[in-house]
């Protein structure tokens, strides 16, 4: 029984949120965490330039790393094939290899990617606040204020579409500006929807997004941003969420790094993501916090 009721206050920390009674009865005593934005582009602690160059920059280094196993693709991009083959050279040069051969080269973890491209590496470990669960961590270098840390991974609802039974019982549920929803759960039924547009959207050797969030492994390395927990009175909130679309220009052969897909695939739009941002300067060790209890005005 104990046991029971622990579990029930767990499920109930992570879902009163979003809760809209409990929002009502709470906006007076958690006014210090209220965010007010009157229109979407004053929602933006960095420029969705700067989102996109940061996401292109890690991309590419993640490419190249993996060079040897991207031959179908580059095949059908004999132009683009030439660019990273001349990227590859400089960083062999960089990393002292000798070997012209790109089968030769070493091959690095993505968070060795991550670190040597953007200066840090974040990971899932075991949170630092009491019955929180999973947590997010620097776990190598540092990441100055204002740089993308994390992304929010799973798959996008637009208004009106169906999510109710992916929604029971699931705290992983983000509710964007304009009421777009991100389903960042990794395992049950949202996982196999995630899967089931994943497959669905591939064009030949083409990954239209990237599955590996759903593993313990995931190729890309930022996308763990759904286990950032709740701030507390003892633990501020040290990154904050920001929306950000994905470009049309967005390059084809980047895109499976993408940790997020569209539910319908009929939908002419930009992909939505949704990135954490540092309102500070993070060092090794620390764990990220954000701010779920969000009201938009």
């Amino acid at each position: 029984a104990a046991a029971m009721l622990r579990e029930l206050r767990s499920r109930w920390r992570s879902y009163k949120y979003r809760f809209v009674p409990w929002l009502a009865l709470n906006l007076r005593r958690q006014r210090r965490t209220l965010r007010y934005v009157p229109e979407s582009s004053q929602d933006k602690i960095i420029a969705d330039e700067d989102v996109f160059e940061t996401l292109l920059k890690t991309f590419k280094a993640l490419f190249i790393n993996d060079f040897s196993r991207q031959a179908d693709i580059l095949a059908l991009l004999p132009e683009v094939k030439c660019q990273y083959l001349e990227l590859l050279t400089v960083e062999q040069k960089r990393s002292k290899v000798n070997s012209c051969n790109h089968q030769g080269q070493h091959v690095f973890s993505p968070e060795e990617v991550l670190f040597n491209t953007l200066g840090f590496t974040v990971s899932r470990d075991r949170s630092s606040l009491v019955s929180a669960g999973t947590g997010v961590f620097v776990t190598k270098g540092f990441v100055p204020k204002g740089m993308v840390v994390s992304m929010y991974p799973g798959t996008v609802y637009r208004k009106h579409e169906p999510i109710f039974f992916q929604s029971l019982g699931n705290p992983f549920i983000f509710r964007c500006i304009d009421g777009v929803l991100i389903d960042g759960n990794d395992k049950g039924l949202s996982r196999s929807v995630y899967r089931s547009c994943s497959r669905r959207d591939q064009l030949g050797p083409f990954q239209m997004s990237d599955e590996s969030w759903l593993t313990a492994t995931p190729q890309n390395p930022l996308a763990v941003g759904q286990y950032v927990n709740n701030c507390s009175h003892e633990k501020a909130a040290n990154v904050c969420y920001q929306e950000f679309d994905v470009p049309g220009h967005f390059p084809v052969e980047l895109k499976q790094y993408l940790p997020n897909i569209v539910y319908s695939h009929d939908i002419e739009s930009h992909l939505r993501c949704v990135v954490l941002v540092t309102l500070r300067d993070i060092k090794q060790g620390e764990e990220l916090f954000s701010n779920y209890y969000t009201v938009v005005s």
